[in-house]
């Protein structure tokens, strides 16, 4: 058995203020200890937040693109995460785009998808975990997570959860940009109840993953990186 993505974790320097505008802004719970982000419909997946003292320095590897059902919609949805503290910033991504990007409050940038877009159309506001990344590190994640491929062209790879919500994971192809430290963001596992934690990390490791200290220190989860260097983390059954 594969084992099962569970959270996506932000570090953060004030991460109850994040939480509390992620739960805001995606109309989810928000856990008694005020630091994860639980979905209302049942699934198991969360968003984390976790305490650094580190400054966001540099581009973020990984955000979050929200969907849209009409245009009046995307425009209401970038107008509520505005009055909830996010901000429309400039990437780069041209007058003529149809998304609009904004930064939460953390300075993290993350996109609202235009209505129509058939790569990511979901009911809920939750689109897809999108990244910077290889087709190498695309197929790696296919194959540890078992989530079939539903894109794969130009060097462009994507997953999609085959069980729950229908969880959707996107790499965007090269060019890299280059890390300053570590991940703002990354994926927690948790390993299948048969074989457990020391198991799916030697599995991990034959795929193409490595061990990697960012000082984690003594703690019960295993802390990994994939092909493109991205940390990861396999907690204990």
């Amino acid at each position: 058995m594969a084992p099962k993505l569970v959270s996506l974790t932000w570090d953060s320097t004030d991460p109850a203020r994040l939480a509390r505008f992620w739960a805001a802004a995606l109309e989810w719970q928000i856990s008694d200890d005020g630091a994860t982000v639980l979905p209302t419909d049942g699934t198991t997946f969360t968003l984390s937040f976790s305490p650094t003292t580190q400054e966001r320095v540099g581009h973020n590897r990984v955000h979050l693109d929200l969907s849209s059902t009409s245009v009046a919609d995307q425009n209401a949805a970038v107008a509520r995460f505005v009055d909830l503290g996010a901000r429309e910033i400039d990437i780069g991504q041209g007058s003529d785009a149809r998304h609009v990007v904004l930064a939460d409050p953390d300075g993290n940038p993350f996109c609202v998808l235009e209505p129509g877009n058939s790569f990511v159309s979901r009911t809920s506001r939750f689109g897809s975990i999108t990244c910077d990344g290889t087709r190498e590190v695309g197929l790696f994640w296919s194959v540890a997570l078992e989530w079939p491929l539903v894109w794969d062209q130009n060097e462009e790879t994507a997953i999609k959860d085959p069980d729950g919500a229908g969880q959707l994971i996107t790499w965007g192809g090269p060019p890299i940009p280059a890390k300053h430290g570590k991940n703002r963001l990354h994926l927690d596992l948790a390993p299948a109840p048969i074989g457990g934690q020391a198991a799916e990390v030697e599995r991990l490791l034959s795929l193409g993953a490595r061990r990697i200290d960012i000082g984690q220190g003594d703690v019960p989860w295993v802390v990994l990186a994939d092909p493109d260097d991205n940390e990861f983390c396999v907690f204990p059954n």
